[in-house]
């Protein structure tokens, strides 16, 4: 439609158009608009691929210190079992087990 608008050369003849179309010159400006706002967007680079998704600090810090209490929590687990094994070895061997210190005046 725009380019038979665009060819119409003489007078009146856009008039013609429009009415035998049935359509108004504000539809005509409205679509020359677009075509214009395409072609601008058509000239500008777009990204490729997939979109990134918006990293948020807090998500991350978060996740960072999730995985360092757990592998704290797998150390503590750790540490318990030889304690525990080091107390019955103690017995069994008949080792007594030095007292822990504390701090204080007894």
């Amino acid at each position: 439609m725009l380019e038979e608008a665009d060819a119409c050369s003489a007078s009146g003849t856009v008039g013609v158009l429009l009415r035998r179309e049935g359509l108004f010159s504000s539809h005509l400006t409205e679509w020359r608009r677009q075509r214009e706002q395409a072609t601008i967007a058509g000239l500008t680079p777009r990204k490729r691929g997939r979109k990134q998704k918006v990293v948020d600090a807090m998500a991350v810090r978060v996740a960072e210190l999730e995985r360092d209490k757990r592998r704290l929590e797998e150390r503590l687990r750790t540490a318990e079992i030889i304690i525990d094994v080091q107390k019955k070895v103690s017995l069994l061997l008949g080792v007594p087990l030095s007292a822990p210190k504390t701090e204080g005046n007894d």
